[in-house]
């Protein structure tokens, strides 16, 4: 088959994948809009949420815009591969090559600003305690949102079961807590707690950041030989018609 067509075969075999996973975090960027009772709208119904959240209530644009990208991005390396055409190699070079630079360009930003999160986080988590002592137990839409939420993670409150202190349920079930915070004991106490949903996320995140590394460093090797190769390809067509 030779070098020439096994990097053509690679280039749409490659790119292929990329084309079928821009459509499904496409599809599922579409349903995280549409789906009006996800669980990324949860933060919305939380009163006195910092408005720097909001951006995180844009998680459904996000997903449909990096579909899209993926989409359009296998689309050229597939298509510029087949037709061996060097119009769409070289955009296929410069748009990952645009999206490597913004990548290590967000890495930079998160290393610099990761203070600004950490206050952020503790914002949230003020304004999410107060919601729960303030609607738990009384406003349907909340507890069924923290419900869900517990629920999904096994995890109690924000920070942990005391959130619950003082709230509409605690005040009416004779100063006990939710069921999903016990792991065991019923009517629930403060004894065999759940772990609080924050931390144990904070906590997954950080027992996975070598696999999170690796991942974001796996994807960055991937887009520098897509790189090569299509610029591999575009020089060896440019030279063949010339």
């Amino acid at each position: 088959m030779g070098c020439f067509g096994f990097l053509k075969a690679m280039m749409i075999a490659f790119n292929g994948i990329i084309f079928l996973a821009g459509i499904g975090i496409l599809g599922v960027g579409i349903w995280v809009k549409v789906d009006s009772g996800s669980i990324f709208n949860f933060l919305g119904k939380i009163d006195n949420v910092p408005p720097e959240i909001n951006q995180v209530l844009n998680v459904g644009y996000l997903l449909i815009a990096i579909g899209a990208l993926l989409v359009v991005i296998g689309f050229l390396g597939c298509c510029g591969a087949i037709r061996e055409s060097k119009c769409m190699l070289l955009l296929f070079f410069m748009i990952v090559l645009l999206v490597f630079i913004a990548e290590v360009a967000g890495a930079v930003v998160i290393l610099v600003f990761r203070p600004v999160a950490d206050s952020l986080f503790e914002k949230v988590g003020t304004a999410a305690v107060k919601s729960i002592q303030k609607d738990y137990g009384s406003n349907t839409d909340i507890t069924g949102l923290w419900n869900t939420t517990m629920d999904g993670l096994k995890c109690c409150g924000f920070y942990n079961y005391t959130d619950f202190t003082g709230s509409p349920y605690y005040t009416a079930h004779n100063n006990t807590y939710p069921p999903r915070c016990c792991l065991v004991v019923s009517p629930c106490n403060a004894t065999m707690i759940a772990d609080g949903c924050f931390p144990k996320i904070k906590k997954l995140i950080d027992s996975n950041t070598v696999v999170i590394v690796g991942v974001a460093l796996g994807i960055a090797a991937l887009e520098i030989c897509a790189m090569i190769v299509s610029m591999t390809l575009y020089c060896r067509i440019k030279s063949t018609r010339a």
